[in-house]
């Protein structure tokens, strides 16, 4: 084992068991807010203990031994309600189906990262899962040493179970809890070593699969409380419009409503971060007892509508402000593909240079130029976005999916004008994010509201509501080209790359560092639609460019496309052009998903018929390679299989993970081939599945087989790696199946509306 100083110190530990952001954590479950006691019933069919002793703010035990762990962090599919208990559980030594797991509170204090995004929920907690478990460990050993009067170095914990080989002496954690809990938290802990581990690893069951698909209360649109009101929004039609004046009188009228109102959401002088960003600061709200009422209500409304002037906020990300512009009038997407174009043909902002790539494709025999370019796309998630809060004069419980807990906290607090403590902000299981609830302004709406009608609220949001007011993935434009000599060699690489309102280009990533004379540049341009971090930010566009690109030129240089990729990443790893800190990947570890892939697939084996791609990229710093495989029923293709291999780290639940694996795969699938949001005077033309396709379940590859690197490295992001590089793999595919490139997603354009 490995002595580590304790980072989780006691005073963390109390302040757990005291108000924490509001709430106490022990007992929590959402399943409590909804009916009383059945939480740790449906939790799992396990015999309850009678009395419970907190261990430390992330699990405690019951006097028969049954664990309860907490789940710190929010889960919106990733299974971190399972995979993040799994941690705490084999460093403490317990027997897995003693274990029940509940949601825990925001805390800050305690649980260090309290976001469901960047796929960094394994990460960032690693450490501090693994110091709770084995905490717990060393004090249940020790209240066993005070007991037997034996040195706790000789006390075994396996499975739940102390003992004491010498004097024969054994007990249960249940029969120690007690006592332990009053042992002083260690300066230092064991942790366990790689080869120790005996849950992390293996293959666990979704703690919640059985709740799930029995339809039991789980997730935000679920909760019930008495008394409790719901509320709806009518924001502006268009971006370039706000809120004149409306006529409430009509609907005030209707069966069941309470009262409608308009509510500003932020004041112009509050200190936004990026994460409390909004397309439309004032809307109309409709309040009544059902939601069919509510909904019957809005239509009912007379609004008028303004232009907006240009406006411009200032906001924080991660302590570093920037500013961000929404020019007034209302946007076409035409226009958008035509400014790209045009700034494209520009000069623009160098963000990385090495050697002398103008001379390089001055002196160059043959070049090589394509561009690239995708739409905006709504989220999507399954469950449109809801949340509830109970507002009294001195405190607001709030209850829902959130991404976000602990940035919207301080937000609620303000428009609210409560202190901090006062804001209880609990997490229900999402049905989906995917970025979309990073953006937790639909809490602050609820809060409001619930504040001026003094009851409890529900907020339910529209599947039309939430896709025509933001927030997209931007659209996105990029040009690459080659310089080759008369040898075909690679002497010069530029990319180009902008789009609505953001770059996608990450300038120190592949092929940066193994290419002589390398020039990234970029640009944006300013909208007034609001766009946020879609799954995989901006690498869900460039990897796909980036890796289609990387194909045609192994194509034009006479080189198989995996042999072509390796020869760069050889010369990043042995000698990389510029300092090898400027390049933000490793080399080998890229290598080594490729040449995983390769072996997997059976690369270089193809039966007739079936037509393959190749793609490979990093980012949240795991390494993804995947092989797709196409073949045509007629003019259609139908994507057969798809081959991963996945170099995360430590992979923590192979289950999990390839559950991961398989959903980024089909989701990168389905936006590339089929999905794509333009706007018309300001409005998005889809605002719902009649219009906004989607991949379907006989579209999805007929069979996904991931394998993963073996790794002791600390587990990296698995939620967002697998999503970019697949829509690579299927250009290229797509490619050797039809003869021709594809350049602009959506790839399939030919998609007539499913109704009329």
């Amino acid at each position: 084992m490995t002595l580590i100083k304790t980072q989780i110190g006691r005073r963390a530990f109390i302040k757990n068991t005291s108000l924490a952001g509001g709430g106490l954590v022990l007992g929590f479950s959402f399943f409590n807010a909804c009916k009383p006691k059945v939480a740790e019933a449906v939790a799992m069919e396990l015999e309850m203990p009678e009395e419970w002793y907190e261990m430390n703010g992330y699990l405690k035990i019951g006097d028969n031994g049954v664990v309860t762990i907490m789940s710190p962090n929010p889960e919106i599919g990733q299974n971190v309600r399972t995979s993040m208990p799994m941690i705490v559980a084999d460093e403490l030594e317990i027997d897995w189906k003693n274990v029940v797991v509940e949601q825990a509170p925001l805390n800050t204090n305690l649980y260090s990262w309290q976001v469901a995004g960047g796929s960094r929920s394994i990460s960032s907690s690693w450490q501090n899962l693994r110091m709770a478990g084995a905490t717990a460990r060393h004090m249940l050993k020790e209240a066993a040493a005070q007991a037997w009067q034996v040195p706790a170095s000789e006390i075994t914990a396996i499975a739940g179970v102390l003992s004491h080989e010498a004097s024969g002496n054994s007990a249960g954690y249940g029969e120690m809890a007690s006592a332990a809990a009053q042992i002083e938290v260690p300066e230092e802990v064991e942790l366990k070593e790689r080869s120790e581990f005996s849950i992390i690893g293996t293959s666990r069951k979704n703690v919640d699969g059985k709740n799930i698909v029995t339809g039991k209360p789980l997730f935000g649109i679920d909760v019930q409380r008495e008394g409790m009101l719901i509320a709806s929004l009518v924001h502006p039609p268009a971006f370039g419009k706000r809120l004149k004046s409306f006529d409430a009188e009509e609907a005030k009228q209707m069966p069941g409503i309470r009262d409608v109102f308009s509510i500003k959401l932020y004041d112009d002088d509050f200190d936004k971060m990026a994460f409390h960003f909004t397309a439309f600061n004032e809307v109309v709200v409709v309040v009544g007892e059902t939601t069919w009422q509510v909904f019957q209500a809005k239509k009912a409304l007379n609004i008028e509508w303004e232009d907006a002037p240009d406006t411009t906020q200032n906001l924080t990300l991660f302590g570093n402000a920037m500013e961000v512009k929404h020019p007034a009038g209302m946007e076409n997407s035409d226009s958008h593909t035509a400014q790209l174009k045009e700034l494209i043909a520009r000069n623009a902002k160098v963000a990385r240079r090495d050697g002398n790539p103008e001379q390089a494709f001055k002196n160059a025999d043959k070049i090589i130029e394509r561009s690239y370019s995708c739409p905006f796309l709504a989220h999507n998630t399954m469950e449109p976005m809801n949340f509830f809060a109970n507002v009294t004069e001195d405190h607001a419980e709030l209850l829902g999916p959130t991404q976000t807990p602990e940035w919207m906290e301080p937000a609620v607090a303000e428009r609210l004008g409560l202190p901090l403590e006062k804001v209880d902000i609990q997490m229900t299981r999402q049905g989906g994010g995917f970025g979309r609830r990073l953006y937790g302004h639909f809490m602050v709406e609820v809060a409001a509201i619930s504040q001026r009608m003094k009851a409890p609220v529900k907020l339910m949001y529209t599947r039309e509501d939430d896709m025509s007011q933001g927030i997209y993935r931007p659209s996105y434009y990029a040009t690459y080209r080659a310089a080759l000599d008369a040898d075909n060699n690679l002497i010069g690489f530029h990319v180009k790359a902008g789009g609505v309102p953001e770059s996608p280009l990450f300038a120190n990533r592949f092929p940066a560092g193994a290419i002589d004379n390398y020039l990234a540049e970029d640009f944006t341009v300013d909208t007034n639609i609001t766009t946020g971090a879609f799954r995989a930010p901006r690498s869900n566009f460039i990897a796909g460019a980036e890796q289609s690109f990387l194909d045609e030129l192994a194509e034009v240089m006479g080189k198989d496309p995996i042999d072509f990729r390796l020869e760069l990443l050889k010369r990043a790893e042995e000698n990389p052009v510029g300092s090898p800190e400027s390049n933000d990947y490793d080399a080998s570890r890229y290598a080594g998903v490729l040449e995983l892939v390769r072996e997997k697939s059976n690369w270089g084996q193809t039966e007739a018929g079936v037509h393959r791609g190749v793609s490979a990229y990093f980012c949240h710093q795991s390494y993804v390679a995947q092989v797709l495989d196409i073949v045509m029923e007629g003019d259609t293709p139908v994507v057969q299989k798809v081959t991963a291999a996945i170099d995360c780290g430590i992979v923590i639940n192979p289950d999990a993970a390839s559950n991961l694996s398989e959903g980024g795969a089909v989701d990168g699938i389905g936006h590339a081939m089929y999905s794509g949001l333009t706007f018309k005077d300001g409005a998005p033309e889809q605002t719902n599945f009649d219009r906004y396709r989607l991949i379907r379940h006989s579209e999805a590859p007929k069979a996904i087989e991931t394998h993963f690197v073996k790794s002791d490295v600390d587990p990296t992001g698995m939620g967002e790696p697998p999503f970019p590089p697949i829509m690579g793999a299927l250009a290229n595919a797509l490619y050797k199946a039809t003869g021709r490139r594809y350049y602009h997603q959506p790839f399939i354009t030919d998609r007539p509306p499913l109704i009329g």
